[in-house]
């Protein structure tokens, strides 16, 4: 058999989206290309107005949108944005949780509500949307795509991002999570983990000036597009029909980093360093070996400083 060429295998006609946090930035980009290779898509913002014209952007460009104003985090909200693709689309195949909201602070000064906030939007929202698509998908019984949207931040921690990091932390184990119990219904779970120029990143003091740039319609210099793979949200998004596509159907339960020139995969937590001692462990047996044998090479954490060209 001739296997499919790599055009075919991308095309997603036919299929349904839900894509949340998609009225601007990279989840318009993420909408956005899922409908250029085929797929109808709801698009989601809690700001009526921002997804309405996101929608019409789409619609007007030749592909196929509907709108959808609700928070994501509640139960309700999931089931809604289900329930509003089968509804204008008569199915759902695709779900991308990209909506997130940020609320840094340090530890010691973080409040509960800072706290509650990310979690509930970033964390629970993957999970109530995750399970109210899962029922839809196994229910069609034809397989799917659930792409979770991770961050650097979930995979090596980040300063001031206390829920931010743990939220996106526990999208990774969700993935890893979800492609064991959806794997037999055909359904493939992955995290895309983006770096782009987004109103997040253009705080970042050291990328401010590329990004200006950027702006003014100049390109990216090299250092950032590869080095740091660093480049617009429509360089993320890629990635997002490749993992809902036929050409990834083998694809599961991985956190896949995408920016700029740059696409990686990201490891996933595993010993890599052991030692042993007859009859167990004391206190002091591990102090006295620690810095010597599992300890000798410990773990860097963070996400490593932008590497800038003369600094």
């Amino acid at each position: 058999m001739t296997p499919p060429s790599a055009a075919s295998a991308i095309d997603l006609t036919g299929k349904a989206a839900v894509v949340t946090g998609s009225g601007r930035g990279l989840g318009l980009a993420y909408a956005t290309a899922l409908a250029r290779a085929g797929a109808a898509v709801v698009v989601n913002d809690i700001d009526e107005a921002v997804a309405e014209q996101a929608a019409k952007t789409i619609t007007e460009a030749g592909g196929r949108a509907v709108a959808e104003a609700v928070a994501v985090g509640t139960t309700e909200a999931a089931e809604r944005l289900v329930a509003r693709a089968v509804e204008a689309f008569g199915r759902l195949d695709i779900l991308v949780t990209n909506a997130g909201i940020l609320r840094d602070r340090v530890l010691w000064k973080m409040t509960d509500e800072d706290f509650d906030a990310v979690i509930g939007v970033h964390l629970k929202g993957t999970f109530t949307l995750a399970r109210a698509a899962a029922v839809q998908l196994r229910e069609q019984g034809e397989g799917g795509s659930l792409i979770l949207v991770g961050s650097p931040a979930g995979q090596r921690g980040n300063f001031g991002q206390t829920n931010y990091a743990a939220a996106k932390a526990g999208i990774a184990a969700f993935v890893r999570t979800w492609s064991m119990e959806l794997g037999r219904a055909g359904i493939t779970v992955n995290a895309i983990v983006p770096v782009a120029a987004t109103a997040m990143t253009e705080t970042i003091p050291a990328f401010a000036p590329y990004i200006e740039a950027m702006h003014r319609g100049e390109p990216l210099p090299d250092f950032l597009r590869k080095g740091e793979g660093f480049g617009t949200p429509e360089d993320c998004a890629a990635l997002i029909p490749f993992l809902a596509s036929q050409a990834a159907r083998d694809v599961t339960g991985q956190c896949i980093g995408i920016g700029g020139d740059k696409l990686a995969l990201w490891s996933h937590p595993q010993e890599v360093s052991l030692a042993y001692a007859d009859g167990g462990w004391t206190p002091e047996t591990i102090a006295a070996t620690w810095h010597t044998s599992v300890g000798s090479e410990p773990q860097s954490v963070g996400i490593p400083a932008p590497k800038i060209p003369g600094e």
